[in-house]
This record gives structure tokens, C-alpha cells and sequence, in this order.
């Protein structure tokens, strides 16, 4: 983790809610701002859903530059607290970066298309229909359940496992862990397997059985494949992205935090 920056250039983006529209355009009149595409980090208004957009954008492009963000929405876990009236630039170069790589997924459908999407959260395979999902789990091609009878299955990073991944009672991990977290959403057989905490260096497979008659769709993050008859998943760690966070409120800590809330 970097303990001092120095900023050049910056950019500014907010998402369209209300408030953010308000902070951008009182913020605008504090800084001299650049476009996102010459910018040594870019800040960020809006709330999680929004900075994920951001990031998936960074990958799409290939400009991996910091983000810093400020919590103009609901949870904020990746965001920071919004202050006004602060010197931005002295804040930015006090934050403290922290390295997230997201999950490569490749797919292939019942049609034969692929797909290589990344997920910075999870990637979740759900069912479409009423009947249950029968999923076939393999890790670092080792059938580890043959047929995982379920609502679905997810995989989650640290950084995403205090989202979707906590909600289906899945573990918290430490952003410095190096693991995974492999989560069975509503599990029906077996019974009483809760899933599984993995290596980030496993390669974990699912491959859908009986596709046609238990139709599953995959999403990485934000971003849905229907009809899907295998997922492939992995770390992607050349496209690993920065989150700034001010001194001692950083990832980490929020990670800590939320095994205690209660």
C-alpha cells in the first residue's frame, strides 16, 4: 500500500444522482480539473454501484489510474466520507492505495458464444427458472461436487465478499488474505456443504448440467449471460486497480469492522 502520493492532474466524476450532481458542481469551482483520459487519478461521486461502473470503464479502456471516491450514495463501502470545503488535493496525496485484482470470467453459452468479462465483486451463476440449478463445481480441474443442487453459486474476492457474498451467509476476507470466497447460494444438495474458502491462485469451473431443462445465467458484477453452459474463473492480476482511501479508513479496516457489526 502507497503511504504518500503526488497528484498532478485530476479528474472528476459524479453519478446523476441529486446529491452527487451537487457536490460535482460545488466541487468544480475548487479544483482545476482535466479530463478523465490525461488525469494521474480520478475522484469519484456517487456511491459503490457507481464506482463499480467506473473501474469496469477503467478495465474496458485500459487506463488503470487511482480512484478515489466519496460516498454520495447508500453503503460506501468502497468510497470514502464526503467533506466540502477541504483541500482535495492534500487529501488525495495523505490516501493510502489499495491494490484489488478482479476475477477473469470466461463463458461459454448453450449456442456456443464466448465471453471474457471482469468482475471486481463476484460472479454469480443464478437460475433462470423455477426449477433449481444443477451445477457441476471444479477447482484447479479437480471435480470437487459433481452436482451442487442450488439457486446458485457464486465467487467472490475480498473486496467483494462483505457484498452479495455476505448476503448468502458467505465469509468476510481479508483484503490481504489472498484467497477467495466459493458460496452456494440456497444450497438443496448437499445439505450441508457451506461452501468454501479457496487460493486466489485456484482456477475454479462450473459447468452446467441438464442446461436446456435447468437454464443458469451467469453476472459478473453488473453485467448478465444468460443460457450459459460453463463459467471458467480466475484472477486477472495484470489488471489489478487502486482504491484510495484516507488514513484509517481504509478497505481493510472496513473489513474488520463489518465481522462486528451485529
Amino acid at each position: 500500500m502507497a503511504t504518500h502520493n503526488e497528484f498532478q492532474k485530476l479528474a472528476l466524476i459524479a453519478s446523476e444522482t441529486p446529491r452527487a450532481q451537487d457536490a460535482y458542481r460545488a466541487l468544480m469551482e475548487q479544483h482545476d480539473w482535466v479530463p478523465l483520459d490525461q488525469a494521474d487519478a480520478v475522484v469519484v461521486l456517487g456511491g459503490d454501484g457507481f464506482m463499480l461502473q467506473t473501474l469496469h470503464g477503467m478495465l474496458d479502456s485500459h487506463r488503470l489510474i487511482p480512484a478515489y471516491g466519496m460516498n454520495l450514495g447508500t453503503v460506501g463501502f468502497l468510497m470514502n466520507r464526503y467533506r466540502s470545503g477541504i483541500n482535495l488535493t492534500k487529501r488525495l496525496n495523505k490516501a493510502r492505495g489499495v491494490a484489488i485484482a478482479p476475477l477473469r470470467m470466461h463463458a461459454v453459452t448453450l449456442t456456443g458464444d464466448t465471453v471474457d468479462w471482469r468482475a471486481i465483486n463476484e460472479v454469480s451463476l443464478l437460475r433462470e427458472t423455477r426449477q433449481t440449478a444443477k451445477i457441476e463445481v471444479s477447482v484447479d480441474d479437480r471435480v470437487r461436487i459433481e452436482e451442487l443442487v442450488c439457486d446458485g453459486v457464486l465467487l467472490a474476492t475480498p473486496a467483494g465478499s462483505t457484498a452479495y457474498n455476505l448476503s448468502a451467509n458467505g465469509p468476510i476476507l481479508p483484503l490481504d488474505s489472498q484467497t477467495l470466497a466459493l458460496t452456494p447460494i440456497s444450497a438443496f444438495r448437499p445439505r450441508r456443504w457451506n461452501g468454501a474458502i479457496l487460493p486466489d491462485r485456484s482456477r475454479v469451473k462450473f459447468r452446467i448440467l441438464e442446461p436446456e431443462k435447468r437454464p443458469v445465467s451467469a453476472v459478473a458484477d453488473q453485467r448478465e449471460l444468460r443460457d450459459i453452459a460453463e463459467v471458467s474463473l480466475e484472477i486477472a492480476r495484470e489488471n489489478a486497480l487502486t482504491l484510495l482511501f484516507d488514513p484509517g479508513h481504509t478497505l481493510d479496516e472496513r473489513i474488520v469492522a463489518e465481522q462486528f457489526v451485529v
